[in-house]
């Protein structure tokens, strides 16, 4: 039987916040931009109970627990921690796929003989991340990806899940509808109208049903609820974040030169959303000036996006947060964060033009394959955002 873990690291962000400054263990605390029109970035488990949460707006949090103490993001600390962590996964086996930051798949199928059974091992991830790095981590144990990570956030914080073979469609079964990828809570009513409360409902609805509510992603959400999943641990995608940048051979100084070159960008990270079955909840904008400094702003958005004018869109927000300069650009970059495994969960009432805009993606990627060319928007055929070399 093969043996899979995913490991997940509790509360991340603000648990190093915790464990870096003892001042702050023990009490709530938010991770995210110090203004009120900011996000949630993280929450600690001490404010979780009123109700705070990532993506939520700062304003909202701060109300919901007046004495949290909000701390700004360190992005460079999170990740030097995290290489620390995914050190102490490849201990155990070299085929580690990183999701995140603070989450990966290990495959220890063949690590029996060193380290003992997967519930073994995942057992010691856990106990060397404690003594190591000071910090809690909830892991699960299955035979297959999907399983294994609604197991480790099942008993959350610190908990450990195992579930055998034979037991895998008993486990799944009870299990409400929100476990299913795509499925959430603007999904689920639809659901539950139509008599699917678990995923043992799903398991079981005819496959035209589950295309109706969820389209083409209805059959393999079908198959997830049967605890069949064929994927791999693939250690070569560790996809923490995608993006697209470009240094211009002339400084762009206008907004305009800058939209468009941010949608160039934003073209290029959807296709490869597309081409990864990813959706991202978070959107990053990167500029470099002529005088070689450095700013990036940075959001997570409220609903999962993976086509091109949303990213777009969101980028073109983060732009207003820039400050005002008079020195040209010289670089930009999007990249696009907090990835999801397969496309945007449809909302209650579906967003007909990004449904459209999500088909053009794949009719866009399909001409590219056949073709071997990459196509041009029509937008970014209305001025030269001052001639680029990119990657």
């Amino acid at each position: 039987m093969a043996g899979i873990l995913h490991v997940d690291m509790d509360a991340f962000y603000a648990s190093v916040e915790q464990r870096d400054d003892p001042a702050l263990r023990g009490r709530p605390v938010i991770v995210g931009g110090p203004s009120r029109r900011g996000v949630v970035s993280a929450a600690s488990y001490e404010a979780r109970p009123f109700g705070v949460r990532s993506a939520m707006p700062m304003g909202e949090a701060v109300r919901r627990c007046p004495e949290a103490v909000v701390v700004p993001v360190r992005m460079g600390r999170y990740k030097e921690v995290s290489e620390k962590v995914f050190e102490i996964f490849r201990r155990y086996t070299p085929l580690v796929e990183g999701l995140s930051l603070d989450e990966a798949f290990l495959d220890v199928t063949e690590s029996r003989s060193l380290f003992g059974e997967p519930a073994s091992i995942a057992r010691a991830i856990k106990d060397v991340i404690r003594s190591e790095l000071g910090l809690v981590a909830s892991a699960g144990v299955a035979p297959c990806k999907f399983v294994a990570k609604i197991a480790s956030d099942l008993e959350k914080p610190d908990g450990l899940t195992v579930v055998a073979e034979e037991d895998v469609v008993r486990f799944l079964a009870p299990l409400p509808i929100e476990r299913m990828w795509g499925v959430g809570p603007k999904t689920a009513p639809r659901l539950r109208e139509h008599g699917m409360e678990t995923l043992g409902d799903l398991a079981a609805a005819p496959a035209h049903a589950l295309e109706r509510f969820l389209g083409s992603w209805g059959t393999h959400v079908r198959e997830l609820a049967r605890g069949n999943d064929p994927r791999r641990v693939d250690p070569e995608r560790a996809a923490m974040s995608i993006g697209a940048e470009t240094t211009h051979e002339h400084d762009l100084r206008a907004r305009g030169d800058v939209e468009r070159a941010l949608l160039d960008h934003a073209s290029r990270v959807a296709q490869r959303l597309h081409a990864e079955s990813l959706h991202a909840h978070g959107v990053v904008v990167k500029l470099k000036y002529s005088d070689f400094s450095l700013r990036s702003r940075r959001t997570l958005l409220p609903e999962p996006v993976a086509d091109t004018e949303s990213i777009h869109r969101a980028a073109k927000v983060l732009l207003d947060a820039f400050p005002k300069a008079t020195l040209g650009v010289r670089l930009t970059g999007i990249a696009v964060t907090h990835l999801g495994e397969g496309p945007p969960p449809p909302t209650l009432f579906p967003d007909v033009a990004r449904a459209k805009r999500t088909r053009m993606e794949a009719v866009i990627a399909d001409v590219e394959g056949k073709l071997g060319v990459r196509l041009t928007r029509a937008a970014l055929l209305e001025g030269d955002a001052g001639g680029r070399k990119g990657r």
